[in-house]
């Protein structure tokens, strides 16, 4: 049975990817973007409803007239940087407005939601890997915009709505058939500068920190292919469409396996054949020095494994930016 899914952000880099997972599984996707951030080219699998999360009456009108069955929310501004800059601005999109997309999911009887998170939420790490009962103590307003989704997504659960929050780490890559991928203006992601500085697309990039406590000085990150994230959606709606009881679960999904923004560069020069230019710039705040997931729960709950490793992503990665160039 094909089921409607309202995907806010779906015009963007993470939300293309789900729409397009979803229109291969039989099911249709209702994107629902402002277009602010995202693409109308990243559209292709399903109607576009153009409408910001915090409009209540527009919100109405689209539940009115699509009725999805659930709702997987990935919009919100990302830039961990701009969140210290600008706190408040941050708070009232990611969280505030947020709080209306909840509200209008339970008064149109949503069965499932699916939040778009971060492994930022657990800030400076207190063991290697980072399992779902870590701590949560947020470094930046991005972070904390997250958490407090989670927390009230947890309280939605009260009022009848059954939710997943999926915290990604490094999302990177792109479709392999070379459809979409990621295009942030501007872009602040690792993979894709390094790429675009290796291919002579951009400038030299600017390695964020040299001086952290890791065996090269560099941020340690988990990187995860966009379409296993993608994957993992569908997995959690499966997921909360069998349980019988309300609740909200929280679910990492990275590789389990950390790599250096040295070591991302070393690969990508590899892969590419060719240096990438690079200079060494102060740390940015916000940034946490290692984060590296523990992704057992999702392996266990949701029957979800990473496919792609680091090679697969640049490789993406690289044949995507060429492609955006042409």
């Amino acid at each position: 049975m094909t089921v409607t899914v309202l995907v806010t952000g779906g015009a963007g880099y993470i939300g293309s990817h789900v729409c397009k997972a979803l229109a291969e599984a039989g099911d249709k996707p209702v994107c629902y973007d402002t277009l602010e951030k995202g693409h109308d080219w990243a559209v292709q699998w399903g109607p576009l409803e153009r409408g910001d999360i915090g409009d209540k009456a527009r919100l109405d009108e689209v539940f009115a007239r699509h009725r999805p069955r659930a709702v997987i929310h990935l919009a919100g501004y990302i830039e961990v940087g701009e969140s210290v800059r600008q706190p408040e601005r941050y708070l009232h999109n990611n969280v505030t407005k947020s709080d209306a997309l909840i509200d209008a999911a339970l008064r149109h009887d949503v069965e499932a939601f699916v939040f778009s998170s971060s492994c930022a939420v657990y800030g400076l790490p207190q063991t290697d890997l980072l399992a779902e009962t870590h701590a949560i103590a947020p470094l930046s307003p991005y972070a904390e915009s997250k958490a407090r989704v989670e927390q009230a997504l947890g309280e939605a659960a009260g009022r009848g709505l059954r939710s997943a929050s999926l915290r990604y780490f490094n999302a990177a890559g792109a479709d392999s058939g070379g459809t979409i991928g990621e295009a942030h203006d501007p872009e602040t992601h690792l993979l894709p500068l390094a790429a675009d500085a290796a291919l002579g697309l951009g400038p030299a990039l600017t390695l964020l920190g040299t001086d952290y406590p890791t065996p090269d000085g560099s941020c340690i990150r988990d990187f995860v292919h966009v379409s296993d994230l993608a994957d993992a959606h569908l997995r959690a709606l499966d997921w909360l469409g069998r349980r019988t009881a309300n609740g909200h679960e929280a679910f990492n999904l990275g590789s389990g396996a950390g790599y250096s923004v040295r070591q991302a560069l070393a690969e990508t020069a590899r892969i590419a054949g060719t240096p990438v230019p690079h200079e060494v710039g102060p740390r940015r705040p916000g940034d946490s020095p290692k984060l590296v997931g523990d992704i057992a729960k999702a392996r266990r709950e949701l029957g979800w494994s990473p496919q792609r490793d680091l090679a697969a992503q640049i490789e993406d990665t690289l044949r995507w930016r060429r492609k955006m160039s042409r």
